[in-house]
C-alpha cells in the first residue's frame, strides 16, 4: 500500500517507518503537525523543524500543518486536513503511526482515518519496552534524547546518543520510578540522527539545554546533513 507516515523525528515514529517498509508497504509522504506547545496530548513537539533534514536523507516528501490550539479535537481537525492533502496529492490509502500502547492515540486516528477511508497501520502496537528499545539499537538507529519530564531522568540525558549501556541504567530507572521505558507517556522525548533509512546522517552543529531542576529540552539550533560520513 501507499501510506502516509505521521511524523516527528523521533525514534518511534521513524522505526515505525522501517518497520513497515520491511513489511512490503511504500511511505510516499511524511505528515507533521506543528503544535502550539508541548502541552499536546497527541502530537510531538520538540526540534519539529528539523524533521526537514530527516525528510531530505530519507527521500520522502514531507507535507507540513501548523496547528494553533494544543485542543485535541481542533489538532484533529487539522490532522484531518493534511491527511485528505496527502490523499489528493500522493494518494495515500493508509497512516502510520508508532503509537505503542497509548489507546487514547489509536483510537483517535482509527476514528480519522476511517472517516477518510484510510487504513491505520501501527507496526510498534503493544513491543514489550526493553525489547523494543534493543531492537532499535540492533537496527541501527542513532538517536538522542531532546526533553526529560519524569523523577530519575535529569539534565545529563538531554542530548545523549542512547546506547545499550544506557538502556540498562534506564532499565533500573524506569522500575524505581515507574515511567515507561520507550517513553510514550511523556517521559521523553527522542530525536533521531541516524538509521538505515538515512542516506546522510545528521550533524548537530549548535543547540542548547534548557532546565528547570525537575524537566529539560535540548533544543537544536543548528543542525545540517553529514555529507562526509
Amino acid at each position: 500500500m501507499n501510506l502516509g507516515s505521521l511524523f516527528s523525528g523521533g525514534k518511534d515514529s521513524t522505526y515505525a517507518i522501517y518497520m513497515t517498509q520491511k513489511q512490503g508497504h511504500k511511505v510516499t509522504c511524511l505528515l507533521s503537525v506543528f503544535t502550539k506547545s508541548e502541552e499536546s496530548h497527541l502530537l510531538h513537539h520538540p526540534n519539529l523543524q528539523w524533521t526537514k533534514l530527516q525528510s531530505e536523507s530519507m527521500k520522502i516528501p514531507q507535507l507540513t500543518i501548523k496547528s494553533d490550539s494544543d485542543d485535541t479535537d481542533d489538532e484533529l481537525s487539522v490532522l484531518e486536513n493534511l491527511l485528505q492533502t496527502a490523499k489528493d496529492k500522493f494518494h495515500i490509502e493508509g497512516l502510520v503511526h508508532g503509537g505503542i500502547n497509548s489507546q487514547f492515540q489509536k483510537e483517535k486516528f482509527e476514528i480519522l482515518c476511517s472517516k477518510l477511508d484510510l487504513i491505520v497501520v501501527a507496526p510498534l502496537w503493544n513491543t514489550e519496552p526493553e525489547q523494543y528499545m534493543n531492537d532499535l539499537l540492533d537496527s541501527n538507529f542513532v538517536f538522542i534524547m531532546t526533553t526529560v519530564s519524569s523523577d530519575g531522568l535529569d539534565d545529563t540525558w538531554l542530548g545523549k546518543p542512547i546506547s545499550k549501556s544506557d538502556i540498562d541504567t534506564l532499565k533500573q530507572l524506569s522500575d524505581k520510578f515507574r515511567f515507561n521505558l520507550n517513553f510514550e507517556g511523556g517521559e521523553a522525548e527522542t530525536f533521531v540522527i541516524d538509521c538505515p533509512l538515512f542516506s546522510n546522517s545528521i550533524k548537530i552543529n549548535q543547540a542548547k539545554k534548557i532546565w528547570d531542576g525537575y524537566r529539560g529540552r535540548f533544543e537544536i539550533m543548528d543542525a545540517g546533513l553529514n555529507y562526509n560520513a
